[in-house]
């Protein structure tokens, strides 16, 4: 645990650096630090999504609908700030005359904030308190979370009115202002590092949660339901808990990536949005939760560097090539190679050259 705790320093540390980079000319444009930003909030729902899926078991295919309803929620408080609390243009357009219901909460920020926490929280336990009751599980539950997450779309671009459909919330600056442009670089400074201090919380919320006796059923939960179940413990009880606090933290992941997207839009509630997530957790190594940062990290930079250039027609393929990898020769993912697999191989050949040493003395004899 220690080591992972100086290597998630060392990481935020690198990510401090960003700014300061930018300041003095080594990073030349400004959108690397937004995307290192984005991307930070994508390390946020990895370790969320870990805790579900590495450390309980559940593999949620739904994740999507979290990040999305957190980040809908900060999105529609940073547009009513643009509107002056009025009804925005696709409001106008789809034939609404005031502001919805649905949409005053989200005149101040405390109130946004807390919204934030509430929604997904409800969602997520209205769902887990019933699928895992009836002790749905493996396979079945993530059908059906990939199924909730599909219907919740549906809805989203059905209520044009209310949420723009397919185009979602666009044109919004963030909670300090405009971070576009060298005059707003100190607003930039200023989100950037408050996405960095979120991601720290989280972690230390995650590594926490997972050191306790919570930590230690929850693995029990993934590693023997059954045998946990006959030991006493409400089992759905612990599941659900583990699946609303991943869902919480997957929407403050989607309020901190609206600040620094600029907009949000249902594609970030998809089925496919959800898988990508899983992957950025595999590749790195669930389980772990440096893992998770680790490998939302990676993933984002691959795509981020493969997605333009010559490579633009095929870098789907390498991000997939490199799960499927992952999946089959690395199962503890880039963590596991390095904690386990490597030092096994490294110790594997030292005792092979320890037993052909005799052999090569007695043939000198």
């Amino acid at each position: 645990m220690k080591k992972q705790n100086i290597c998630f320093t060392i990481i935020v540390l690198i990510l401090a650096a960003m700014p300061i980079l930018l300041q003095l000319g080594f990073i030349t444009a400004s959108s690397t630090v937004l995307f290192i930003g984005k991307c930070i909030a994508f390390a946020i729902v990895a370790m969320g999504l870990d805790l579900i899926w590495g450390y309980t078991g559940i593999l949620s295919l739904g994740h999507g609908l979290y990040f999305a309803l957190g980040g809908y929620a900060m999105a529609m408080y940073l547009k009513l700030q643009a509107t002056g609390g009025q009804i925005t243009d696709f409001m106008h357009i789809g034939g609404l005359t005031e502001l919805p219901m649905i949409w005053k909460p989200f005149l101040n920020l405390p109130l946004s904030i807390i919204m934030i926490f509430v929604i997904p929280a409800i969602v997520s336990g209205l769902i887990g308190y019933f699928i895992f009751k009836n002790r749905v599980k493996g396979v079945y539950f993530s059908i059906i979370s990939q199924a909730l997450t599909w219907a919740a779309y549906s809805i989203f671009i059905a209520l044009s009115p209310y949420t723009n459909g397919n185009v979602g919330i666009t044109e919004i600056q963030t909670i300090v202002g405009s971070i576009r442009g060298d005059k707003n670089r100190m607003n930039m400074f200023i989100v950037f590092y408050g996405a960095l201090i979120i991601m720290v919380l989280t972690y230390a919320l995650c590594r926490f949660s997972t050191s306790t006796k919570f930590g230690k059923l929850l693995i029990a939960i993934r590693d023997g339901e059954n045998r946990t179940y006959f030991s006493g413990y409400q089992v759905s009880h612990f599941k659900t808990f583990a699946y609303v606090l991943s869902a919480v933290i997957a929407a403050v992941a989607g309020a901190v990536f609206v600040n620094f997207n600029g907009s949000i839009t249902p594609s970030q509630m998809t089925i496919s949005y959800s898988i990508t997530m899983v992957i950025w957790v595999a590749v790195g190594g669930r389980g772990t939760i440096i893992g998770a940062i680790i490998g939302a990290f990676i993933i984002n930079l691959c795509e981020y560097n493969l997605s333009s250039g010559s490579l633009v027609d095929i870098w789907q393929y390498i991000i997939g090539l490199i799960f499927v990898i992952t999946i089959l020769f690395f199962k503890g993912g880039l963590v596991g190679l390095v904690r386990e697999q490597i030092p096994t191989f490294i110790s594997k050949l030292k005792n092979k050259s320890h037993a052909e040493t005799p052999v090569k003395s007695k043939k000198g004899a």
